[in-house]
């Protein structure tokens, strides 16, 4: 209230009905800023599969969504031999109990199908240059939408279980990189993608199909190397629109794993790949960032990820506060820190990108993860 100045009972109870309209103004403007994202917007990539308590946790946390691997060289790795499902089924289980979303990325292949590249274990090409690679990948794919889409085997077998099928697939992981596919080709993706639009859609007309997450600007992509080892993923995206004729009906979203040294850089990275898209007239498709992430590893001049316990929260902070306030700009529908727990040899920055290191314990990153997410850090 105005110093020396005497109110009259009216004007006092005017002055405090004003004020509480304003805070009450403000408070719902918070609020709406903070959930204005769609539903199940904040995901995470756990690298290996989380207990059933660490499951619960995640969800007390405020995450929506996790992002899992099904892989045809673990699910069948003898030619013509039985689909193992075990461990797929170990993380739904999980995940559902905890009522989280699941969004599955179906890749790899078994060295009878696709010869395997020793340096980084990947398939030299994707399975689509014989007979036996395109019969096996599609029939591969159709076994997982068979078992996790509507009416699924796994819902039969597991009825004490929330039904939560799963609806949107993702086809092949950062094939523009040779870490998962030696020899990244955007037309071989293009024939791969009608491949598993065609079994995905012959199972579930109503399932949801993105692209395998790009990565937005792997070093390898400057190398003059023939055929070359990546590309960077707007190029790879424009590649694919004009190798592939029709490809614009066959899937719903992009996806991009817009690793950078700083979450300065995120708008350029995406922004590149959504002009692709109005190039090709198609920016009414969806935009997802399937992983995204920094380490928490000390800070060396080899390791530019690496950003120390702080830094990594306040990358953390920085990238999800562009993300949030860009959200209606970019069309985009999902966020997926990478990841849950360091993991050790599993890549040049894995034992440090988790929310939680050794024993579980949460990092700053997770209590500033919760703060966008809205839940609980313990």
């Amino acid at each position: 209230m105005p110093k020396g100045r005497k109110w009259g009972a009216g004007k006092l109870r005017a002055y405090v009905a004003i004020l509480a309209i304003s805070i009450a103004v403000l408070t719902a403007f918070a609020s709406s800023a903070t959930a204005a994202v769609p539903a199940n917007f904040w995901g995470i990539v756990p690298q290996a599969t989380p207990t059933p308590e660490q499951f619960q946790r995640l969800k007390r946390g405020g995450v929506d969504s996790i992002r899992t691997p099904i892989g045809w060289s673990t699910v069948q790795p003898v030619a013509g031999g039985p689909f193992d499902w075990s461990a797929v089924d170990t993380v739904i289980r999980g995940a559902v109990t905890a009522r989280l979303e699941v969004l599955p990325f179906v890749s790899g292949a078994p060295s009878w199908a696709v010869p395997i590249n020793k340096r980084f274990g990947s398939p030299m090409t994707l399975p689509v240059r014989t007979g036996v690679q395109r019969s096996g990948w599609k029939n591969f794919v159709r076994q997982a939408v068979l078992r996790y889409g509507p009416n699924g085997g796994f819902w039969a077998e597991n009825p004490e279980l929330p039904m939560r099928p799963l609806r949107t697939w993702q086809v092949w992981n950062e094939q523009n990189f040779e870490y998962f596919v030696a020899r990244p080709n955007p037309a071989e993706y293009g024939k791969l993608l009608k491949l598993s639009y065609s079994a995905i859609k012959g199972v579930d007309r109503g399932a949801k199909i993105l692209l395998g997450g790009l990565f937005a600007a792997p070093r390898e992509a400057e190398f003059k190397r023939k055929p070359p080892l990546a590309y960077f993923a707007s190029d790879f995206l424009d590649l694919l629109y004009k190798t592939t004729p029709g490809v614009k009906s066959k899937f719903d979203g992009i996806a991009l794993h817009p690793y950078t040294t700083t979450y300065k850089r995120l708008p350029r990275y995406i922004e590149e790949s959504l002009d692709v898209l109005k190039a090709h007239h198609d920016a009414g498709k969806e935009l997802w960032l399937t992983e995204l992430g920094w380490s928490s590893q000390k800070p060396t001049p080899n390791n530019s990820f690496a950003k120390g316990r702080s830094g990594q929260a306040a990358q953390l902070k920085g990238a999800f506060r562009i993300l949030r306030d860009n959200q209606r700009k970019w069309n985009l529908q999902r966020i997926y820190w990478f990841s849950v727990d360091d993991q050790e040899n599993a890549c040049n920055f894995c034992d440090g990108s988790g929310l939680f290191g050794e024993g579980f314990a949460p990092k700053p990153a997770w209590f500033a993860f919760t703060q966008f997410s809205g839940g609980k850090p313990n």
